[in-house]
């Protein structure tokens, strides 16, 4: 049994829960203390029973109070060693004998949960997505990823849930107020994920059982949650699958999320 809340996702942080009978986690705290012990508040779970915070790079939107909310709860931090090393002001913060390195595509558990990190292609020191197993129910969480690869593919096989990118449309993103350069980055191979690709993707991993598809890591600038989910639908119909066979929505960037079952 796994359980799974998006508490914040968006280009200007992120934040989401997991939870098994027996563990509970963060993946990423990229928003305020007061705001992730408040989205925890929200569905009745102490901050001072997490078992731990997965971190996926070191990007402010995902470590903002990475430090501070293992400091306050005394709580281990899994990361892998380039991304400890690539935030120093967080990582100073964690004592010693919270900083859990791990390595990429080395499966571990946290109590009954076990966590595959899986190398994802973004402009950080070595960034990573995530699957979470207990029994026979597996989530994976991938977002900040430039595009998509076959290694990426074989990683989320098998999810019967996935929070996945859709950070721009490709438009909206080309007549944003955003500067050239950074257009570039973002629609660049180490960049981010478009609702297009994300649709793609979706579909293929319909076919191999994926159950319920949450969109996140929206960016404010150059999508809509309206058009990511609309895109998404059409891509998925577009291929000839039935939509009617994947439960879609999208990740709020501010609102906690419902708890979802898988």
């Amino acid at each position: 049994m796994l359980n799974f809340c998006s508490l914040y996702s968006g280009s200007s942080g992120n934040c989401l829960f997991v939870e098994s009978e027996n563990t509970k986690l963060l993946i990423d705290s990229g928003v305020s203390l007061k705001k992730i012990e408040n989205g925890l508040e929200a569905l009745n779970v102490p901050s001072s029973s997490l078992d731990g915070i997965l971190v996926t790079h070191e990007h402010s939107d995902h470590v903002q109070s990475l430090g501070n909310m293992s400091k306050k709860y005394n709580l281990p931090v899994f990361a892998n060693s380039q991304t400890f090393d690539a935030m120093p002001k967080q990582t100073d913060k964690i004592t010693t004998e919270n900083i859990k390195k791990i390595s990429i595509d080395e499966k571990f558990f946290i109590n009954d949960i076990e966590v595959n990190a899986f190398s994802i292609p973004h402009d950080a020191a070595n960034p990573c997505g995530f699957t979470l197993t207990c029994g026979n129910d597996k989530i994976s969480i991938a977002t900040d990823i430039g595009h998509i690869t076959n290694d990426i593919l074989k990683k989320l096989e098998g999810s019967s849930f996935i929070l996945l990118e859709s950070n721009y449309d490709t438009e909206v993103l080309k007549y944003s107020k955003y500067p050239f350069n950074l257009k570039k980055r973002i629609a660049g191979p180490t960049g981010h994920l478009s609702n297009e690709m994300a649709g793609k993707v979706i579909n293929y991993l319909i076919h191999d059982n994926l159950k319920t598809a949450m969109l996140g890591h929206l960016s404010k600038e150059s999508n809509f949650p309206e058009l990511a989910y609309q895109t998404v639908v059409d891509e998925i119909m577009g291929a000839g699958t039935d939509i009617n066979n994947i439960k879609l929505s999208v990740a709020s960037r501010d609102k906690i999320g419902q708890l979802i079952h898988i």
